[in-house]
């Protein structure tokens, strides 16, 4: 290969301006399902991408509409894909080359990952309502790797170890449930993420709940976390591109980079907000009702993929070698924000246990 100029290339986005959609960036989304969209030939339907500044170009989000009453076009793709449904009601159907289909229905809420190079389609089941769904994709990192589209798009090869036609239960499992404190699970289709069980994970702070996806063998990963009212998680960071959606709730997080200034962002349920590569985070419910959100990211807990991670544990104090801030370790300023955003909304403190300055004790 010869090169005659010193451009740079990317491939990602080269293919992502000749979809010809609108790119939404920044911090955050306020609300996925109100982004503008515009009719996107290669889908189908219309579309917008969502490359928020915490992914790094290591992945991707995509919001898609699928008309009342209509299909979506065949794909299939050498990179992985997450899929979570805002609106509507509907089905995919997932199939190899040389298998039969398997077709599973889902609704608002429901949650599936895309196997590895498999050709997919998704309708929608109505005839009177869009369907949107929003999509997480490790797409930037895997077209700039073999930047090559032909071999990202039309590569025949099947990925049976990942998905084979012949495990019938394969989007209808329940899943098996392990891990003493970080409950863990594989499952590819969660049918109601609002309503799903979750596990105390007592060392993440703030009474929360959780549980962990590994999907479709992929190295992506997902897991949803909730914690109550009055409450807000410790602070920690990671690597980039965590997508959070919020579920249920309303609150805000704090962003920062360490010994950086912070950022704030207000959330309800279809936000989302990406935190950049090793900001510290931290989560608030300042809302009347428990707060639940999804968070799409690299990294299932079955598949490390290194090079966008850390080995430091999470849920474990920066004094210990983790990546987390303890409670009492925390800028006191931080819970005297927490308490005044709770007393301009008529609510009280629950933190009376956790932090050595809360204000509101029994």
């Amino acid at each position: 290969m010869k090169y005659t100029s010193d451009e740079q290339i990317d491939t990602y986005v080269n293919w992502q301006k000749a979809q010809n959609i609108p790119i939404h960036g920044g911090f955050f989304i306020e609300d996925l399902s109100e982004v503008e969209l515009a009719p996107w030939d290669w889908k189908g339907g219309l579309g917008a991408f969502v490359n928020l500044e915490g992914t790094g170009g290591s992945n991707d989000g995509y919001v898609c509409e699928i008309p009342p009453g209509r299909h979506l076009k065949p794909q299939k793709h050498l990179y992985e894909e997450m899929v979570f449904i805002l609106d509507g009601r509907g089905a995919t159907s997932v199939w190899q080359s040389n298998g039969r289909k398997h077709t599973f229905e889902w609704h608002p809420g429901s949650l599936f990952a895309i196997p590895l190079n498999a050709s997919y389609q998704h309708f929608n089941g109505q005839g009177d309502a869009p369907v949107k769904y929003f999509g997480v994709t490790n797409a930037p990192f895997m077209l700039n790797l073999f930047h090559n589209l032909d071999f990202i798009f039309e590569n025949d090869f099947a990925f049976t170890s990942r998905f084979s036609p012949e495990e019938e239960d394969y989007f209808s499992g329940r899943g098996h449930i392990w891990g003493e404190h970080k409950k863990r699970t594989s499952v590819n289709f969660v049918s109601n993420t609002y309503e799903l069980q979750l596990y105390e994970w007592k060392e993440r702070g703030a009474g929360g709940k959780h549980i962990n996806f590994d999907m479709a063998g992929n190295v992506m990963g997902a897991h949803i976390s909730e914690f109550p009212v009055g409450r807000y998680k410790k602070a920690h960071r990671h690597g980039p591109g965590a997508h959070v959606v919020i579920l249920s709730g309303q609150g805000y997080s704090l962003l920062w980079p360490e010994g950086g200034n912070r950022v704030r962002v207000d959330w309800k349920p279809r936000s989302v907000v990406v935190p950049p590569n090793q900001w510290f985070h931290q989560h608030f419910n300042s809302g009347a009702e428990p707060a639940r959100y999804l968070a799409l990211r690299w990294n299932s807990w079955r598949y490390r993929f290194v090079v966008l991670s850390s080995d430091a544990p999470n849920d474990v104090s920066l004094k210990q070698g983790g990546t987390q801030i303890e409670y009492e370790d925390e800028d006191r300023e931080i819970h005297e924000i927490f308490e005044a955003r709770l007393a301009r909304a008529g609510a009280r403190c629950r933190m009376e246990s956790m932090v050595p300055w809360c204000t509101q004790r029994e």
